[in-house]
């Protein structure tokens, strides 16, 4: 786990950088950085994937000719808002955002400065564009369809889980446009599967633990994780519960694999952070958004940890092994 102030030293903060290089930074471009989130290790392989975006870009190298300043909402929604409208004040040359409440947040605090969005669903029914192939305005973005992988999430966990006639459904409502497309896209798929499902709601991690404890009683057959950053940053306390209690869960995002998960189906976060870093680029060498096309994210991972399948006493079928983007051993 990296620590803060190794996370400061690593960002080049200009609390330790010489005077020479704060003059330099001075006149370099400013990118501003939002993510609801906490930093971590993910978040840390998230942005190497944004700084070799700004690279690829126009050349972009953060420190040399691009300065980058972030803000992290520490998974309190509540704080999106003061820390968009900071970003705002600073005049920051473009935005990019990650999530869908932060870019609606950052699309109420300015309809001016560029800013280039990483959202989970349909950036047109979220209102943030106008059209997928000319948004207009002042932004533009990635979609990388973790919402509508909902459906697609819940076959994979059926496939793992042939037997599963009641299936328990984890969301935030602190999280509400991402747990209402989670929920829509379930219960369509979960009809059309014959399967039942139990909605199960928490914002904290007292919540989670709360909502598993319930499996004594009234035991599902197996889990769905809801996509969203509060789910990604609780993936240790989710692996560990759905290991004590025994229940096959299947999550959004690799992370939640790579700490003892089943198994996740969903974008690859890593790709969607290297096109948002050269559509930040783009802008900088003086593109404009409203001309950019919104990215649909077309690279999807599957993975599977064997490890956690065989202590659930599950036997994955060799057409999920065979299809996985990775095994986790």
């Amino acid at each position: 786990m990296i620590r803060r102030r190794d996370f400061i030293a690593l960002l080049g903060g200009a609390a330790v950088w010489p005077l020479a290089a704060m003059a330099q930074q001075a006149n370099m471009p400013v990118v501003g950085y939002l993510s609801p989130s906490a930093f971590d290790d993910a978040a840390a392989s998230y942005l190497r994937a944004f700084r070799q975006g700004l690279k690829e870009g126009s050349g972009y190298v953060e420190g040399e000719n691009v300065a980058v300043e972030y803000r992290w909402g520490e998974d309190q929604p509540d704080r999106l808002p003061s820390l968009a409208g900071d970003l705002v004040r600073r005049r920051v040359n473009v935005i990019a955002v990650l999530s869908a409440p932060a870019s609606l947040a950052v699309a109420k605090a300015t309809d001016t400065i560029p800013t280039v969005f990483m959202v989970p669903e349909d950036p047109v029914r979220l209102g943030l564009v106008v059209n997928l192939s000319r948004p207009g305005g002042n932004r533009t973005g990635i979609n990388f369809f973790s919402a509508e992988l909902a459906a697609k999430r819940l076959d994979l966990l059926r496939t793992l889980v042939p037997t599963a006639a009641r299936v328990a459904v984890l969301l935030n409502p602190a999280e509400p446009t991402i747990a209402a497309a989670n929920l829509r896209d379930v219960e369509t798929a979960a009809s059309a599967m014959g399967l039942q499902i139990r909605v199960l709601n928490a914002s904290t991690s007292a919540e989670i633990d709360a909502a598993f404890a319930t499996f004594v009683d009234d035991r599902p057959d197996a889990l769905f994780i809801s996509s969203g950053p509060f789910f990604g940053r609780r993936r240790v306390q989710l692996a560990h519960l759905a290991t004590r209690y025994g229940i096959p869960a299947v999550g959004a995002s690799r992370p939640y694999t790579e700490v003892g998960g089943l198994m996740i189906y969903g974008t690859s976060q890593t790709d969607t952070h290297r096109q948002a870093g050269i559509y930040v680029a783009r802008v900088l060498k003086g593109e404009k958004p409203a001309d950019l096309p919104v990215v649909q994210s077309t690279k999807f991972e599957l993975v599977i940890n064997h490890q956690a399948a065989r202590t659930l006493g599950l036997a994955v079928p060799p057409s999920l092994l065979a299809t996985a983007d990775e095994v986790i051993e």
